[in-house]
């Protein structure tokens, strides 16, 4: 470390102890404030790890305050950063909550900051006006829809399309009111010189501090060598939060996906195009069209099952095999059509050059052999995906690292794994960076109690969600409802939420049955309500109080052994000589329990009982490893023990 670094360093951590201590800068911001020593020395390392220019590996128990513990020392050190949060949730509460709060607190410190979201979120008011002027009609639902956007779009600032209340973001009528990198014109556009996205990414490139989502981080690394090339070429420093998802999402980025719904908005927009500017060529018209049907017919190939399957399956099937062939040949044939179209408009320009992309994805998907990548299918009610992944993306994320010599923090609350960090290592192809661990500051001894009932079965049992439900009954009774269910599969919760009907007094709300924030809000407001859920539930979700006083887990949460993707990186690593369940499927499940865990006690005054229902936690040598990773708490296998923990609740 040079000796140039120390005093920078050893300023930053004088003023970081000023503003989180008593009487510091938070306390004058934030009433109640109270200092707590793991954020405190959280900071001081991330202010170290910034001035001596060292990557950081930070992981810190809920309650900690990780994000004003990352925030204020990157923008004291007055370099470019950029935060990637792991979702687009967690980026504006981090934007529009905490910024602001910590902009107070440092009022003789200014700063600029910028959100800069993925081009989906952003209104593309060309597409919109092409939409409300189109020749195809729409359903009396999505016309008001696009009513509704075009009156915002007259008085939007950011362009943000989660702004329109009455719009859910996930509407797919804002398929034609948003761009895609496919079908955005860029400078060609008339629209250019007021896009959202454009100026967006200004203010991005101007900004101190700019916040994105783990999925644009990616997608950029993914499309551009350069990385940050087109967005932040002279970012300083990255902090990545909630880093244990970053490899999953760096690793769909970096394969090859292709989707029924791009083939099919391909041939609606060269459609739209066709009859703007090429109505004297009926042969484009066919060609679009019978890719439409083509993509149909290769979903029904599929079958009517929902599911993700190894390529092997399309390979030995001659319906499937026969129905991608005959895609295969007529997306070439649009790319044909197109090309001769090309020159009409630069519309028709634009989707040829999608159709020449596609193409070459597909030929690329079909055609590799080279057992570099894991390919497989996934189908959807009315869509499908064909997928090629890296089986590894370690080399490829320490390239992208060196390409950018920043400084690198990695945070999340579950990054170790029995108190190491070599799975996330070793999945990001991390080397010589410093590590540290914070705990919780909550009570977890005498706020929860770990229930874990004897005479449970085994998880390979046919009926193994029937008995449980047996011993969860007097649980939810016990804790008047007011308890995550959390499943590890949509079969498992479905078959609970019959079992469940009548037999207990609290409100039952089920995930899918309404979108994740209704349910959240409805489970705050009942504060007695038991929500059954999956994957989804498992992280990022903050209940805070008593609404939430049991957290109920059916079982350790192993990847399904039967998915393509995990099935292919066992096998690999087996080639490799290395131990697949020890070195992956292991260390993912216990990060996958430990956030699952973390619903439980969200503050200060919480306190509730976690029940998980897996006899393999004391059967199996492997479940001291789960137990090692979770917070030290109160263990108990009799169900008295939970009953007088809620009695004691009640008296108090």
């Amino acid at each position: 470390m040079a000796d140039s670094t120390q005093p920078a360093v050893s300023g930053a951590v004088t003023k970081l102890a000023e503003i989180f201590g008593d009487g510091g800068a938070l306390a004058g911001v934030i009433a109640g404030y109270s200092p707590r020593a793991a954020q405190i020395e959280m900071a001081e390392k991330i202010a170290y790890a910034i001035g001596s220019q060292q990557n950081l590996i930070a992981e810190a128990g809920t309650g900690t305050g990780k994000t004003f513990a990352y925030l204020i020392p990157a923008i004291l050190s007055g370099k470019k950063v950029i935060v990637s949060t792991g979702t687009k949730n967690l980026q504006d509460q981090l934007f529009n909550k905490d910024l602001p709060v910590i902009r107070k607190a440092l009022s003789k410190r200014p700063f600029k900051a910028s959100l800069l979201k993925g081009r989906a979120n952003y209104l593309c008011t060309y597409r919109l006006e092409q939409a409300l002027n189109s020749a195809f009609g729409y359903s009396q639902e999505d016309a008001a829809a696009l009513a509704q956007i075009k009156a915002w779009s007259k008085r939007t600032k950011a362009g943000d399309v989660s702004e329109v209340a009455d719009v859910h973001d996930g509407d797919p009528v804002w398929f034609h009111a948003t761009s895609t990198t496919d079908n955005c014109l860029g400078q060609n556009c008339p629209d250019y010189a007021d896009c959202f996205l454009t100026k967006a990414r200004k203010q991005a490139q101007e900004a101190e501090i700019v916040v994105v989502n783990h999925h644009l981080l990616c997608a950029d690394w993914s499309i551009r060598e350069t990385g940050f090339g087109e967005l932040l070429p002279d970012a300083e420093v990255v902090v990545i939060d909630e880093a244990h998802q970053l490899a999953d999402t760096a690793s769909n980025f970096l394969g090859v996906t292709i989707s029924g719904k791009q083939l099919t908005d391909l041939a609606d927009d060269s459609l739209a195009e066709y009859f703007t500017d090429a109505k004297d060529m009926p042969d484009l018209r066919t060609a679009c069209e019978d890719l439409q049907h083509e993509v149909k017919d290769l979903r029904l190939a599929f079958g009517l099952e929902l599911r993700r399957g190894d390529w092997q399956d399309i390979e030995t099937n001659p319906k499937i095999a026969g129905a991608l062939e005959s895609l295969q040949k007529q997306l070439a044939r649009l790319t044909d059509q197109l090309e001769r179209a090309s020159v009409r408009s630069k519309g028709l320009e634009s989707c040829f050059d999608r159709a020449e992309a596609l193409d070459a994805q597909l030929e690329t998907l079909i055609s590799d052999k080279d057992g570099q990548w894991i390919k497989w299918y996934e189908t959807y009610s009315k869509s499908f995906t064909l997928s090629r992944t890296p089986l590894d993306i370690a080399k490829e994320f320490r390239g992208f690292m060196a390409r950018h010599k920043a400084t690198w923090i990695f945070t999340s609350a579950t990054l170790s794994v029995a108190n190491n960090f070599v799975h996330f290592s070793k999945n990001l192809g991390l080397s010589g960076a410093l590590s540290q661990s914070w705990e919780s500051p909550f009570d977890y001894p005498n706020q929860a109690l770990f229930y874990h009932p004897k005479g449970l079965p085994q998880p390979s049992d046919p009926e193994f969600t029937d008995k449980i439900i047996d011993f969860a009954l007097p649980v939810l009774e016990a804790s008047r409802g007011r308890a995550f269910f959390l499943f590890t599969s949509h079969r498992a919760l479905q078959r609970a939420a019959q079992l469940l009907e009548g037999k207990i007094d609290h409100p039952i709300l089920v995930q899918g049955t309404r979108s994740k924030g209704v349910l959240l809000d409805q489970f705050k407001e009942l504060g007695n309500a038991v929500l059954l859920a999956t994957a989804s539930f498992w992280e990022g979700v903050d209940v805070r109080g008593d609404a939430l006083s049991c957290v109920i887990i059916d079982k350790l949460p192993f990847a399904s052994p039967g998915d393509p993707v995990l099935k292919a990186r066992m096998n690999a690593m087996e080639k490799q000589g290395r131990n697949p369940f020890f070195e992956h499927q292991l260390p993912s499940a216990i990060i996958m329990l430990r956030q699952g865990v973390g619903r439980l006690i969200r503050d200060v005054n919480d306190r509730g009982v976690l029940m998980v229902c897996d006899p393999r936690l004391l059967k199996r040598s492997y479940g001291q490893m789960f137990l090692d990773s979770v917070p030290a708490m109160k263990r108990s296998r009799e169900i008295e023990d939970v009953r007088q923990f809620f009695a004691t609740e009640e008296t108090t």
